[in-house]
């Protein structure tokens, strides 16, 4: 029995636009993976399997039991609530307190139960899992990956028949995502796991694609799902060459039906003009030819648009499997020394004192812990943030990036932020870049509001590279939001990128992607 079903599902919007319609699915796998460009609507998609979201149209049947991971824990940063109160545990933990206190009311033993060890066990859990020990410590100010943990933790332990995981990955550091691995492989039921992590992606049993085209199911793991879109891409590519062929060939051959029925025509002519055949005979055999000429072109028109529509599908389903490409202004930079730290000591982290050096060419990838100090050391290369104690020396510009590409001014149009932050360039330059990148006529005045992921991404970077200088890029976690495609695309542009760069990024496959050469990892005292 499947766990989960989903019956000719459509999603419409307020404004009429539809996101997509008669989509059918069957969870037959313990292990699905749900991938996906951004924007085509994977979350929401999640919320109308899960129930969160009425379709347009069509049926789901869900599991009796389920739960789901979201990656905004809103109510955990609003609420107040304590690590305590947010596992359900602050009464026995109460009860636990006024007994060691001395009160002996019935009440607080009744509330206890068998659980006289609770306090001892969450301290032990909490601390496997990198969270503080104290459970009256406020969930509004852990981290991202803390808050992660937290609630993935809470969601295992409830057991369910199915978890909908969508994102669960992103914030977790090296450690905390073998965690989320060894925590799916041990969890007995089903888990839809939407993600744009391969580490994550090789756990699953089969893939299900969501584009514009519907929902494509590919049975295996990441790796098989990858291997058969390039054999796609590839059958594609032939039939796609086989397609202009025929419609050649139909063309050469109306060019000799229509050569062969001008002959005639002028040998019809030119008996006519001799008088050596009657007129009534001359007149059927042209209206013969003609009635055969009309057929050949009907059939000719037929079999045009036949291959037109093929070619048109098959372009289409190329567009969805094709490698999406990003190319940055190719600069050369000089071999020098661009950043120096000696004996460094940052604030607000317990990391080790830092000692290295950056040249301009350097692509280094920045590891560590979840608390360790990456994005602080980025903040303090920018001048955000003071060391303690120790020696900087920067000689380069720099340019930041985050996750959410904060470069874009969302009240400003894609072709506003390009020319505004790239001095000297001239409009119809500005647009042929963009046209590059997919921005092409009208599309070039949305405002940065607009813009998914991916698509903040390519105008970032397209940004970064036509600076004046050559800036030192510091990325922190640029990739952490972006679809599969988004990420390979930004890894190929920073690996072909002539400048330097500090990554900062928990999925090593992106990172070596990207041409990192060398590492450095930042350690706790």
């Amino acid at each position: 029995m499947p766990v989960l079903q989903a019956y000719n599902i459509s999603h419409q919007f307020d404004n009429g636009d539809m996101l997509f319609q008669q989509l059918s699915c069957s969870m037959l796998k313990r292990r699905v993976g749900l991938v996906g460009r951004n924007g085509v609507g994977k979350s929401i998609l999640a919320s109308i399997l899960c129930g969160e979201l009425e379709p347009s149209s069509g049926a789901v049947s869900l599991p009796k039991s389920f739960a789901v991971y979201r990656q905004q824990p809103s109510h955990l940063l609003s609420a107040g609530l304590t690590i305590g109160q947010f596992l359900g545990k602050a009464e026995v933990l109460e009860a636990l307190k006024r007994v060691e206190s001395g009160d002996c009311s019935e009440h607080w033993f009744d509330v206890i139960g068998e659980q006289w060890d609770l306090s001892a066990q969450l301290t032990q859990q909490l601390k496997q899992l990198g969270l503080p020990l104290d459970v009256d410590f406020p969930c509004a100010q852990l981290s991202g990956g803390q808050l992660a943990r937290l609630q993935l933790w809470q969601l295992f332990n409830r057991d369910p028949e199915l978890l909908i995981l969508d994102e669960p990955s992103n914030h977790l550091d090296t450690h905390a995502k073998q965690w989320l691995l060894e925590m799916m492989q041990a969890f007995h039921g089903a888990i839809l796991l939407i993600s744009h992590d391969r580490v994550l992606l090789r756990e699953v049993d089969e893939i299900w694609e969501l584009s514009g085209l519907g929902l494509h199911v590919y049975g295996g793991s990441y790796s098989f799902y990858a291997e058969q879109k390039r054999t796609e891409l590839q059958a594609l590519e032939r039939q796609l060459v086989s397609v202009d062929k025929q419609k050649k060939q139909l063309q050469v051959q109306a060019q000799r039906n229509r050569e062969k029925a001008e002959q005639r025509a002028a040998q019809g002519n030119k008996l006519r003009k001799e008088g050596s055949h009657g007129k009534s005979l001359l007149d059927a055999k042209k209206d013969k030819a003609t009635a055969r000429a009309s057929n050949r072109n009907k059939n000719q028109q037929l079999r045009e648009a036949q291959l037109d529509d093929k070619a048109q599908s098959l372009k289409a389903r190329k567009e969805q499997l094709k490698e999406q490409k990003l190319y940055l202004e190719d600069s050369p930079s000089r071999l020098r020394k661009v950043v120096s730290l000696l004996d460094a000591v940052l604030p607000f982290a317990n990391a080790k004192p830092i000692s290295m050096q950056v040249y301009a060419h350097d692509k280094i990838h920045l590891t560590g812990n979840n608390g360790c100090g990456k994005s602080t050391l980025l903040k303090t290369l920018l001048g955000e943030f003071s060391l303690l104690r120790g020696e900087l020396q920067i000689n380069t510009s720099l340019y930041y990036l985050d996750q959410h590409f904060g470069v874009i001014r969302t009240e400003l149009s894609i072709l506003d932020n390009l020319i505004q932050q790239c001095k000297g360039i001239k409009d119809s330059d500005a647009r042929t870049l963009l046209a590059g990148i997919g921005f092409r006529r009208d599309s070039v005045f949305r405002l940065g509001s607009m813009l998914s992921g991916g698509e903040k991404m390519k105008l970032a970077m397209l940004i970064v590279s036509h600076q004046l200088d050559q800036p030192l890029l510091l990325l922190d976690e640029p990739d952490n939001h972006l679809d599969l495609d988004s990420k390979m695309m930004l890894a190929q542009a920073l690996q072909h990128y002539r400048g330097g760069f500090i990554l900062v990024s928990h999925d090593n496959d992106f990172a070596n992607e990207s041409g990192i050469q060398r590492q450095i990892a930042l350690s706790p005292n």
